[in-house]
């Protein structure tokens, strides 16, 4: 093995930060602001800049059916800086917006940026996504032990930044605070070009540009946890007003030049929340004892639970702090795929290394995102979360047409509440403790699910639902779901048999629309299209007598189409016709597979066809112990005698 040399390493990383580190007076800074004008910048825009730094892609719905099915003609933009982030798009967007919007000094720049919704939607998550950001970012340069760790160029005097700003091509914004300002008068005599400015960089740990304000207790709220107090051991030394009494160490002095975080932040009493009101608009912040105002730039996160919300809007007296607020509500995922990806990413955090048999995440997704949707006259609750996932809605061979954005408009309140991720990430860490043999499926995690839902703390009209979600509807898919993947599996050694029926039907179909007869490749003979062929595969999927013409003639379109624009024609490409012709074999092997499945001793012949049927769901994602329990199930539920 190759040997690290950790000592080196070290070394490395300590001489690269060395050289990114600087240390001298105003007159320095002013040469390397005139080089680039962008250290110079405020928060709203550092931040913007490095969500964008990592690139976006815009999303042309056009040319995707599924997020066409889900967005429509919306334009969609897709983040890399928040690629861990799944089923939130349009959150996001939003977020991304504000940030543009306060970088360009707009209204949003005096504003607090809210995030709004249930528990475990991933407001926290954004919020952790957005600080470490800032850690990971380039250091800035600052005053020297300024305790707001301020911008250099406040140092200039009010009268000269007219000229300052024309030769560096900036607008320097802020005053000094009380503490700088008093030593440059006292220990510079006022020479403001001899000002020592260094680096600093950002951290939440050593709370250094990034200050978090938890819920406070209503009955011990002290402001100085957000604006600093007075040192009581120094007023013996000092006059009350001296700049020196003064200990700068709150959540917004900290938070200067970064961001300022307020957890839960409607649980504290509207009256420890007024510090908002200045520093949003004014930008600038109380002063402890009797000092003057501070000037504050910096990134006002919040972020709450709806119902804190409403309490909190409900009360007219609140409107000073609600007009300085850009909500932003972060729902919870409503698209299947989306929410499988949430937990592939948690479990991949995790160190369970348990086999998990196909469909089995797929199942607790289904779960979580039907205790979200509202009841609708128009589809049933299973229908609704295809039809949100961007999936074609196919009845006898038709598609139906169903307005996804009449169903949102039917309930603008959906996914706030529901099942969350936590809930089903509990249920699933469960069922990896608990499994013997190191995998689990989804049988086993339907029992934990049902389980936990039924210690539920909530209504028990929910309860029952949910209840009803995990024994009935979600049963009763995974059972077709499941019949699907051991016939298919079954069918494997049927391929050929699935083209040869594709290529006979679309011969016969062909030539049934242009009218004409059909050659017979063994005799020769010209024979008329055999419409009683053609019927026995359309009714597979319901197509009935007078629809027949219109699914042949579309079925041809659609060949025509793939070969013209390259594409490889085979059974599986209209899935329409696939479906169909899966389902015209399916019916004639599934006696033979129910026999396979279910015989306990079999013949030569059922023993081989059994083995390719375990090889093919094993080359699918099945282990040998989910394999057994998965086909055992099926035996003893999808084909009863």
């Amino acid at each position: 093995m190759t040997k690290i040399n950790f000592e080196s390493l070290i070394k490395k990383d300590r001489d690269e930060r060395k050289q990114h580190h600087f240390s001298g007076t105003l007159l320095d800074y002013l040469e390397i602001v005139k080089e680039n004008p962008k250290v110079a910048i405020l928060a709203h825009q550092r931040m913007h800049e490095l969500l964008t730094a990592c690139g976006m892609e815009v999303i042309n719905t056009e040319e995707n059916p599924r997020l066409k099915r889900v967005y429509g003609n919306d334009t969609l933009k897709r983040y890399t800086f928040f690629k861990d982030f799944y089923g939130i798009d349009k959150s996001i967007m939003k977020i991304v917006r504000y940030f543009h919007s306060a970088a360009m000094k707009g209204e949003e720049a005096r504003q607090v940026l809210y995030l709004v919704g249930p528990v475990g939607a991933g407001k926290s998550s954004l919020m952790e996504a957005l600080k470490k950001s800032l850690e990971l970012s380039l250091s800035i340069y600052v005053i020297q032990d300024c305790p707001m760790r301020e911008e250099p160029l406040h140092l200039i005097p009010k009268h000269l930044r007219p000229e300052f700003q024309a030769l560096l091509g900036i607008k320097i914004e802020g005053d000094l605070c009380p503490i700088c300002r008093y030593r440059l008068k006292n220990e510079y005599n006022g020479e403001f070009e001899r000002y020592p400015v260094t680096m600093s960089e950002f951290s939440i740990r050593s709370r250094k540009g990034i200050g978090v304000v938890p819920p406070v207790d209503p009955n011990n709220q002290d402001t100085s946890v957000l604006s600093g107090s007075v040192d009581i051991s120094k007023m013996d030394l000092y006059a009350e007003d001296d700049p020196r009494v003064l200990s700068l160490n709150g959540a917004f002095n900290v938070g200067n030049r970064g961001i300022v975080e307020f957890i839960e932040v409607f649980k504290n009493d509207v009256e420890y929340l007024h510090t908002m009101i200045t520093a949003t608009q004014e930008k600038s912040i109380p002063s402890p004892g009797k000092g003057a105002m501070i000037y504050f730039d910096g990134i006002i996160l919040a972020h709450s639970n709806e119902a804190e919300w409403n309490k909190f809007k409900s009360d007219h007296t609140n409107e000073a702090i609600l007009d300085r607020i850009v909500k932003i509500e972060v729902p919870y995922c409503l698209e299947l795929d989306e929410e499988v990806k949430i937990y592939q990413k948690l479990l991949k955090s995790s160190s369970f290394d348990a086999h998990i048999a196909p469909k089995t995440i797929e199942i607790a997704s289904m779960f979580a995102i039907l205790t979200r949707l509202a009841p609708s006259a128009k589809v049933d609750p299973l229908t609704k979360l295809k039809i949100y996932n961007g999936e074609e809605i196919v009845e006898k061979g038709a598609t139906k047409k169903i307005d996804i954005f009449e169903l949102r408009e039917e309930a603008p309140r959906e996914g706030m509440n529901g099942i969350s991720t936590r809930f089903i990430m509990k249920a699933l860490d469960n069922t990896l403790s608990e499994s013997e043999n190191n995998c689990i499926n989804p049988i086993s995690l339907l029992d934990t699910l049902i389980k936990a839902t039924k210690e539920l703390a909530i209504a028990d009209d929910d309860k029952k639902r949910y209840l009803s979600f995990l024994q009935d509807t979600i049963k009763k898919e995974y059972n077709k779901i499941l019949e699907k993947e051991v016939t298919r599996a079954f069918i494997f050694g049927y391929k050929e048999q699935a083209e040869s029926l594709f290529n006979n039907y679309l011969d016969h179909a062909e030539a049934f629309i242009n009218a004409r007869k059909i050659k017979d490749s063994n005799t020769g003979e010209e024979l008329e299209p055999d419409s009683r062929f053609l019927q026995s595969i359309e009714d597979q999927i319901g197509i009935t007598t007078t629809a027949a013409r219109g699914f042949r003639q579309d079925v041809t379109a659609y060949m025509f189409s793939v070969l013209r624009s390259g594409g490889v024609v085979d059974y599986r490409c209209y899935e329409p016709l696939k479906e169909a012709i899966e389902k015209k074999l399916t019916a004639s092997v599934k006696e033979l597979s129910r026999i396979v499945t279910k015989a306990r001793v079999r013949d030569k012949e059922q023993d081989s066809k059994y083995d390719i049927m375990v090889q093919e769901m094993k080359h699918n994602g099945y282990c040998d112990h989910c394999c057994n329990v998965i086909l055992k199930y099926a035996a003893n539920n999808l084909w009863k005698d």
